[in-house]
């Protein structure tokens, strides 16, 4: 397939687990992508601003995806004193 440039690209584009970096393959059904939208001071969303988490399958079994979903969110500034490392 071809971009309005006519440069040939992939139609299929990996993406990584934001938790654990690892390669999230085409035949897991079990991942999900979560955009998370930013907004103003009065808490209306911003058009076309937004934080994207991919989770794998994998975190998702494990009843990890709650806690990696906090610890990202925190990360990047979105909540605060939500998690906390207790391993």
């Amino acid at each position: 397939m071809e971009n309005d440039k006519g440069e040939l690209v992939e139609l299929y584009i990996p993406r990584k687990c934001s938790a654990t970096n690892r390669i999230i393959k085409a035949k897991d059904h079990a991942s999900v992508q979560i955009n998370v939208a930013q907004v103003d001071e009065e808490g209306r969303a911003i058009p076309n601003e937004h934080i994207t988490y991919a989770l794998s399958g994998y975190v998702r079994s494990r009843g990890e995806a709650d806690d990696s979903l906090n610890r990202l969110a925190e990360t990047d500034g979105l909540i605060k004193g939500v998690w906390s490392y207790s391993r």
